[in-house]
């Protein structure tokens, strides 16, 4: 559903939001291995979260990455539309070009209800949200 780099990226800003609530600062070498990626990939991911403005970062011996109260109320599609854009939001089941209400193509009706529901879904779900269930071992971010 979402690309490889899509899916890191929604790993490492939950893991981050986890890790900063407190105000601390996470590296990248913490979030490769908390979340199972390649630092090299994960820090390319981060530089472009961070300059859209979804990720905070603080360079020197206790900077790293962080989420603060601002960024931490970002929803997961504002993550997905920065890294895949927002084909999931509007494109077609099957990868028509030309693909709506008039000229369906034969997943269309179907398709759009998946779509709308993975839209209401990743449009409320906020990056802090899993703090708790992620200390509580509940949920998890790695294999």
């Amino acid at each position: 559903m979402f690309s490889k780099t899509c899916e890191y990226a929604i790993r490492a800003v939950i893991f981050i939001a986890q890790k900063s609530r407190d105000g601390a600062r996470v590296g990248i070498k913490e979030i490769a291995k908390g979340i199972d990626s390649p630092e090299h990939f994960i820090a390319k991911i981060l530089q472009d979260l961070g300059r859209e403005g979804l990720v905070l970062s603080q360079k020197g011996p206790s900077g790293g990455f962080y989420l603060d109260k601002r960024s931490l109320n970002f929803s997961l599609a504002d993550v997905v539309k920065v890294v895949d854009g927002d084909k999931i939001f509007t494109g077609c089941g099957l990868g028509l070009k030309q693909c709506s209400e008039s000229m369906p193509c034969p997943l269309h009706h179907e398709f759009l209800k998946i779509r709308n529901s993975i839209s209401v879904m990743l449009e409320s779900t906020k990056l802090g949200e899993f703090n708790e269930q992620l200390e509580a071992s509940l949920v998890f971010l790695k294999r």
